[in-house]
């Protein structure tokens, strides 16, 4: 085991104090992992449009203080008692949904929806105990999504972390710990084009371009990439769109648009972009007798899906994903091998790096639109 192995660790870590307020960096105090628990040492982690979304506290139960932050790479410190397959010394990915491979999603090949450790926003503490493993003067400070990775050291539950291989470079596949993956799936696990095949992405931010390396990688002869940001179409060439169409170009709806481009309709589409109207194109858009669309994007809460019955009876497919149906645990680490291989390229997504100290720095840059990925160095 490591020296502090059961101590109390001082580290510090950026911690939001109030909705939509610059975090500031604190020296916090990280308790020892418990059952089933691993403290880590957090080497590089990155920003999700997820943690923006939370931190500004839009339309969802506010939970502060609290340390964000759930896309990482780091090496275990120390573990809880019960954890029988990580030792300290191991490089990890900790991933905001888990896989405790008891439950009947878990021992099922078909879902990845763990009963236990399915992602939980509100919950600001660890589930065996119902408290938080950080402070600061004895003040709890609360946990983001079971990871919190805006932190020198973390504790996440052993079910929550990927083993990958240790020659990978953490800043780099650090960023496959949600929005990458979830894209990278939803094509290649439930979509699953065929070479040769089209295929229309709806949204092209990270997750979307992410949709679309998939495709790429699937061999599809067309890409289409649908968004409302012409300049996007430029920076989606990287990632092998081929074609670009703006819904407001056209006078027509955009499924009708897609689907006189390409004969009917493309053989698959993914949506992401949590956009009700971006959804039903993206159904609507594929072609009848085979056609299959992938749902990605989180809805409003009030928001309802319109259709007309004969587009399913026309043996059109509509799925939805939650990240990409990957198990993290089992599947992450082939994920990180597809980038060992240079079957999968991860540089194109990363637009910025900054140190830790200048974290807010990468806040600026998602709510201006500039970045895919910024890459936050936790040793500076």
């Amino acid at each position: 085991m490591s020296s502090t192995a059961g101590q109390v660790i001082r580290c510090r870590a950026a911690v939001a104090w109030e909705a939509g307020k610059p975090l500031v960096i604190e020296e916090v105090e990280v308790a020892p992992p418990q059952t089933k628990e691993v403290r880590l040492k957090i080497l590089f982690t990155s920003l999700c449009h997820t943690d923006v979304y939370f931190w500004e506290a839009k339309g969802q139960t506010p939970v502060f203080p609290r340390i964000f932050g759930h896309e990482a790479g780091g090496i275990v410190e120390s573990v809880g008692e019960g954890v029988t397959d990580l030792k300290p010394g191991d490089h990890v990915l900790p991933v905001f949904t888990g896989e405790c491979k008891e439950c009947r999603h878990c021992q099922s090949e078909e879902s990845n929806m763990c009963d236990l450790l399915r992602i939980n926003t509100d919950r600001g503490v660890m589930l065996n105990d119902g408290k938080s493993r950080f402070s600061i003067n004895g003040k709890p400070i609360f946990h983001f999504v079971g990871t919190s990775t805006f932190s020198e050291y973390t504790v996440v539950h052993v079910g929550c972390l990927a083993k990958i291989n240790p020659a990978a470079p953490l800043d780099k596949v650090c960023i496959l710990s949600c929005g990458i993956s979830t894209g990278l799936g939803a094509t290649l696990n439930v979509a699953k084009p065929k070479k040769g095949s089209t295929v229309a992405i709806f949204g092209l931010g990270a997750v979307g371009l992410a949709a679309a390396e998939g495709a790429r990688m699937a061999g599809a002869s067309r890409i289409i990439g649908v968004d409302l940001n012409s300049k996007r179409f430029n920076e989606a060439k990287k990632f092998g769109v081929t074609e670009f169409v703006n819904p407001k170009d056209h006078d027509k709806p955009v499924q009708e648009v897609i689907a006189e481009m390409t004969g009917g309709g493309v053989d698959r589409s993914v949506e992401c972009t949590g956009s009700i109207n971006a959804m039903i194109s993206a159904f609507e858009c594929v072609h009848d007798g085979w056609g299959v669309a992938v749902l990605v994007g989180v809805p409003n809460k009030d928001d309802a899906f319109k259709t007309h019955p004969m587009n399913l009876l026309n043996e059109r497919t509509l799925k939805g994903t939650f990240f990409g149906n990957y198990k993290p645990r089992s599947d992450l680490p082939s994920v990180v091998e597809k980038y060992m291989n240079k079957e999968l390229e991860l540089e194109k997504f990363i637009t910025h790096e900054v140190p830790f100290s200048e974290i807010n720095k990468a806040f600026d840059y998602m709510l201006q639109g500039d970045s895919l990925r910024c890459i936050i160095r936790m040793d500076c």
